[in-house]
C-alpha cells in the first residue's frame, strides 16, 4: 500500500470516527441527555436583628453546625427590661386609675340621687304652693321662689346624671376588657416581645457561615449580621428544553460533583421550573424588543431543573458535606434498559474525568 492509500485510508477512519462519534453525541443528547451545567444550592438565610442595641455576647463560631432555636447572639437586655418594667407599671397605674373612677362612679350615684330626692321635694313644695297661690293663701313671691327652686333642682339633677354618665364613659368596661387596660397590656406585651427579640436565635437547622460579629458592636434593625446555610440540599440543573421531553418528577437521575471525582449519586428529579427570565416581560409601556442575532442556528433555550439526592443509596452524610455552589454533571436516565446503562457508563466516565480536570 503506497503512502498516498495510507494516508487517504487514514483520512476515511477519521471521517468515519468524526460522523461516529457526532452521530453518537446527537443520539445520546436526545435519548440520554447530560448536562454539566449543574450544581448544589442551599437556602442561604440573613440573620437580622428586630430590635437595635448593642451586642452582648455571641454564642456560636463561624462555620458551626446549628439547630432550629439555637441562640446565636444576643443583644444588650438592660434597655428592654426597664421597657418591660414600664410598661407594668404603667399597666398598674391604670389599674389604679380605673379604682379611683370606681370610687368617683359612687359618689357620682350617690350625688344623683340626693339630686333626684331633692328635686321631687322641691317639685311638690312648688305644687303645694301652686295650690295655695289658688285660694290666695300665699303671695306670688312664694310661688315664684317655689317654682324656681325646683328648677334649679331639676336642672342640678340633670347636671349630676351628666357626670355620671361622662364618668362611665371614662371607666368603660369592667375587667380585662376596658379600653385602657387592654392598651396597656398591648404595651407591655410589646415590651416584652421586643426583650425576646434581644436573643437572636436560628430559625432553621443549618450553619453559621461569613460571621463578622463582636461583642459591643452595634446591632441595626434590619441589617444582616451573619448567614445561616440550610441543611437542606437543591440541586439545579440546567438542560436544552429539546431533551426534556417526558421528563417529569420523579425521574432518576445520576450526579458526579466536580469536589468528589469518580463517585457517583443517585437522585431524582423534584421538579421543573415553570419558566425562564427570557419569557418573562414586564408591562413598563414600551415596544417590544425583537432579540437580533447574526446566527444562522441559534442557541437552545435551557430549562432548569431540580433534583434531590437519594437518601437510601447516597447517604445522609454526602449530602451534608456538599457545599452550596458546587458544580456537578447530571445524568438523566431513561426508561429504556439498554440507554439507561449507557448513560451509567457514560456519565461514569464523565466522573473518571474529573479527576484530570
Amino acid at each position: 500500500m503506497t503512502p498516498d492509500q495510507q494516508f487517504a485510508r487514514l483520512v476515511k477512519i477519521a471521517m468515519l470516527g468524526f460522523v461516529a462519534v457526532f452521530g453518537y453525541f446527537m443520539f445520546a443528547d436526545t435519548m440520554m441527555p447530560l448536562t454539566p451545567q449543574a450544581m448544589a444550592t442551599r437556602v442561604v438565610t440573613k440573620v437580622t436583628p428586630q430590635i437595635s442595641g448593642k451586642i452582648q455576647s455571641i454564642n456560636v463560631n463561624n462555620n458551626q453546625v446549628v439547630a432550629k432555636g439555637d441562640l446565636l447572639f444576643q443583644v444588650d437586655p438592660a434597655p428592654f427590661e426597664l421597657a418591660v418594667s414600664h410598661a407594668k407599671l404603667a399597666l398598674e397605674q391604670v389599674r389604679q386609675d380605673n379604682a379611683e373612677l370606681d370610687a368617683s362612679l359612687l359618689a357620682a350615684k350617690a350625688e344623683v340621687n340626693a339630686s333626684a330626692t331633692t328635686a321631687q321635694q322641691k317639685r311638690r313644695e312648688a305644687k303645694r304652693l301652686d295650690a295655695l297661690y289658688v285660694t290666695h293663701g300665699v303671695s306670688q313671691q312664694l310661688r315664684d321662689q317655689a317654682d324656681s327652686d325646683a328648677a334649679a333642682a331639676e336642672a342640678n339633677l340633670l347636671a349630676a346624671n351628666a357626670r355620671l354618665e361622662k364618668l362611665k364613659v371614662s371607666r368603660g368596661f369592667y375587667g380585662e376588657d376596658n379600653l385602657r387596660v387592654r392598651q396597656a397590656m398591648n404595651a407591655l406585651a410589646q415590651a416584652e416581645l421586643n426583650l425576646s427579640y434581644t436573643q437572636i436565635r436560628a430559625d432553621q437547622d443549618g450553619v453559621v457561615t461569613n460571621l463578622q460579629l463582636e461583642v459591643g458592636s452595634f446591632a441595626a434593625v434590619g441589617q444582616p449580621l451573619l448567614a445561616l446555610v440550610s441543611d437542606k440540599l437543591d440541586i439545579i440543573a440546567d438542560f436544552r428544553e429539546k431533551t426534556l421531553r417526558g421528563v417529569n418528577a420523579a425521574y432518576p437521575a445520576l450526579i458526579a460533583f466536580d469536589g468528589e471525582p469518580g463517585r457517583l449519586y443517585h437522585a431524582q428529579v423534584s421538579s421543573v421550573d415553570a419558566g425562564v427570565s427570557a419569557g418573562q416581560f414586564d408591562a413598563n409601556g414600551r415596544l417590544a424588543a425583537p432579540q437580533e442575532s447574526d446566527r444562522w442556528v441559534r442557541d437552545a433555550q435551557r430549562l432548569r431543573l431540580h433534583l434531590v439526592l437519594d437518601d437510601s443509596k447516597s447517604g445522609n452524610s454526602a449530602m451534608n458535606n456538599l457545599p452550596a455552589g458546587a458544580r456537578a454533571t447530571v445524568q438523566l436516565l431513561p426508561d429504556n434498559t439498554l440507554f439507561n446503562l449507557l448513560a451509567k457508563v457514560q456519565i461514569k466516565v464523565i466522573s473518571l474525568l474529573h479527576y484530570i480536570y
